[in-house]
């Protein structure tokens, strides 16, 4: 939650209007190495959600989030523990491990019903876009892919991309907007 990254990420989003509501898993907080159950990490997801949705009522509802955060946040939807939200947003979807392509981390996508907008970045260890692009392809409409050129799975990019980091954070800034517009 106090990442510099999601940070940096949430006071940027609020230069354009956008709220954001961090929260922190179970075992974050407890700062153990080892994630919690699935059923654990979803049932969090779902009560910030709820928590976020009393907060501000009558406001359009994102979800999403960086990396697990945000693969936890589909597998809450795609089990319908999520009501009232507009779209799912993931900061680096963590399609497998690095050095360990697979897909199996998307099965439960068919079942999210809600819009997805996928943030990647071409050296994201985390998801092969050869394996990502059908995967999003195959979600049809229902999915974006915005792809962020030289970005890691941190969104770091090396000087000589010609970008600087900043100007990724505002590139991802720009595409929530716009495609958040669109919903």
């Amino acid at each position: 939650m106090s990442h510099p990254f999601l940070e940096k990420l949430a006071n940027e989003l609020t230069t354009v209007g956008i709220a954001t509501f961090r929260y922190q898993f179970p075992y974050m907080e407890q700062r153990r190495r080892v994630p919690d159950s699935p059923a654990l990490l979803t049932a969090t997801v779902a009560r910030a959600v709820e928590t976020a949705a009393e907060a501000a009522p009558g406001l359009p509802l994102l979800a999403g989030g960086k990396s697990m955060g945000g693969r936890m946040t589909s597998q809450a939807s795609a089990q319908q523990l999520l009501s009232g939200i507009r779209g799912v947003v993931f900061f680096g979807f963590p399609l497998h491990p690095p050095g360990r392509p697979g897909t199996q981390r998307a099965d439960h996508l068919t079942k999210v019903e809600a819009p997805m907008l996928f943030l990647q970045g071409t050296r994201d260890e985390f998801a092969d876009l050869t394996l990502l692009r059908p995967i999003c392809q195959k979600l049809g409409s229902l999915a974006t892919l915005h792809v962020i050129d030289s970005a890691d799975h941190s969104f770091h990019v090396p000087k000589k991309s010609g970008k600087s980091d900043s100007e990724v954070l505002r590139e991802l800034v720009e595409t929530v907007v716009g495609w958040a517009d669109k919903l």
